[in-house]
């Protein structure tokens, strides 16, 4: 089983999409972070806000326990996914990456999906 971490969100204008979760939805604002502006949406789960021109793009990611993390690494490799360790490493094959998610930091591995979603899974398990 995996659960959202976070989602990057492409935005017109950041400071107004900021305003609307926060005023709208009752997100907290957690500041920003480089190109990101962080939103808080539960304890395990944040949205990324980014200005539509961002390097990366919109993209899912998914925390999951060590072994499933292992497991979905597996599958990767059998069936001959591309791969990387951050999202602009898609395809060099080095992973796990670490990086900071919605928990903190963690271990990431980032592939696309078949309409060339980007996505990343996740562990925070040392």
């Amino acid at each position: 089983m995996a659960e959202l971490d976070h989602l990057i969100l492409d935005v017109n204008d950041r400071a107004a999409s900021v305003a609307f979760y926060t005023r709208v939805l009752g997100f907290t604002d957690e500041g920003r972070d480089g190109p990101f502006s962080i939103m808080r949406v539960g304890p395990t789960c944040t949205l990324l806000l980014a200005a539509r021109e961002t390097t990366g793009g919109e993209h899912l990611a998914f925390a999951m326990a060590r072994a499933e993390f292992d497991r979905v690494f597996d599958r990767l490799r059998s069936e001959g996914i591309p791969f990387g360790d951050a999202f602009d490493t898609v395809g060099t094959g080095r992973a796990p990456g670490d990086e900071i998610g919605a928990r903190g930091a963690g271990a990431t591995i980032y592939f696309l999906d078949p309409s060339r979603h980007l996505l990343e899974i996740r562990h925070y398990e040392r």
